[in-house]
């Protein structure tokens, strides 16, 4: 056999046709979506609760609504509200300016802080660009009241020398940004990392199950229903998942080593995740064969960016927001951010998944009933087979 010939096998030409698929695949999937980072920043919606009635609260809250760089600025939520909101991360930063600010500023006796408050736990491009913007904000803060506080001392010439001394403290403390961050997450990438690691791991191996699982299904159509065949693969889906599962949580302890009393709650949302993600992957398995696959692929790429983990849904294209809504992982990934890291429930995050997963296994039972056609079970190789076992 040329080589030439060898090309034109069928091995040959799928092996072609998946390099060129995935390179384009990749790129034309990943290349746009990052493009939101930091084209979409704008598109984060930040709170300003500003409770000072004097004349610098409002003119800070008027400063900032104009100079920072988001469309939407919300104004007339109270502080406890906005820090709800941050919690659920429909909110991504609330500035806070105390009731006190414009007198502590005026008086000189204390110096005055406005609390910037971030929440660790999502998406990790959204906490490193706040902390970037609040520190900004902090330096040219400080630099506009010390300034302001040095025209008042030029003021008052030839004072004694413990004043003096006060008083350029005063100039150097004149305003001091509080930084608070919620839901801090340990130091270390594979921390912030890991609620989309485990997903995907997950949904990877889901995939690839679904794939084998659905193989086996069509190969055994002569030895049992399609209805008992249906089920096996359930129930073997359901036995993976849980064996994968307590695999998948062990090395995330060994690694991360999160709080012990979340073992069975992690060791649960991952047998969730399994069951979720495999019959999502298998819809076009049951109905394309192994073609399903070669679509699978962009989709699991699309969720690497629609999952939240990186950008939040605000920062998204309309394709990605669009999957978020729809996909399994980023549900997943929303509920370990809130399990091992927030102060919310992760329960609307599961019962979400657990509404995709009831969609897409009632999708296969639709596409198997419909699709694959009943076929005559020969009772001789089932009664063959039963019998070599015994005899064994």
């Amino acid at each position: 056999m040329k080589f030439t010939q060898f090309l034109k096998t069928k091995g040959a030409n799928a092996a072609i046709f998946m390099g060129i698929f995935y390179a384009i695949a990749m790129l034309g999937i990943f290349l746009p979506g990052y493009t939101a980072i930091p084209g979409n920043i704008d598109k984060l919606p930040i709170a300003i609760v500003n409770e000072d009635a004097g004349e610098y609260g409002a003119k800070i809250a008027s400063q900032l609504q104009e100079n920072l760089p988001f469309k939407v600025i919300e104004t007339d939520l109270t502080n406890k509200k906005a820090l709800k909101d941050l919690e659920h991360n429909d909110l991504e930063l609330v500035v806070h300016i105390p009731e006190t600010f414009s007198a502590d500023m005026k008086s000189g006796e204390t110096s005055s802080s406005i609390d910037f408050t971030i929440n660790e736990a999502g998406a990790t491009v959204v906490s490193s660009t706040m902390n970037s913007i609040v520190t900004e904000i902090n330096n040219q803060l400080s630099a506009q009241f010390s300034q302001q506080t040095a025209q008042g001392v030029l003021m008052n010439f030839n004072v004694p020398e413990e004043q003096a001394a006060e008083i350029a403290e005063n100039i150097e403390t004149a305003y001091v940004g509080n930084v608070v961050t919620i839901n801090e997450i340990p130091n270390g990438m594979h921390n912030n990392m890991l609620p989309m690691f485990l997903s995907m791991a997950c949904y990877v191996g889901a995939m690839i199950g679904a794939m084998q699982l659905v193989g086996a299904f069509k190969a055994s159509r002569e030895k049992a229903s399609k209805t008992r065949l249906f089920i096996y693969v359930q129930l073997a889906a359901l036995v993976i998942a849980v064996v994968s599962s307590l695999v998948a949580t062990g090395v995330a302890y060994l690694i991360n080593e999160p709080s012990g009393d979340l073992f069975f709650s992690l060791v649960g949302q991952q047998t969730l995740n399994y069951m979720v993600c495999f019959n999502f992957t298998a819809i076009l398995i049951f109905l394309l064969g192994e073609g399903g696959m070669i679509l699978n692929l962009p989709i699991l790429l699309t969720q690497t960016l629609a999952n939240g983990a990186t950008i939040t849904r605000d920062m998204m294209y309309l394709p990605y927001e669009w999957m978020s809504h729809i996909s399994p992982m980023y549900y997943s990934v929303q509920a370990y951010f809130a399990n091992l890291y927030g102060s919310i429930s992760p329960s609307p995050y599961i019962w979400s998944m657990v509404a995709v997963g009831s969609v897409a296994i009632l999708i296969n039972i639709i596409i198997v009933a419909i699709f694959h056609k009943p076929m005559p079970v020969d009772d001789s190789a089932t009664y063959a087979e039963n019998t070599t076992e015994i005899t064994a």
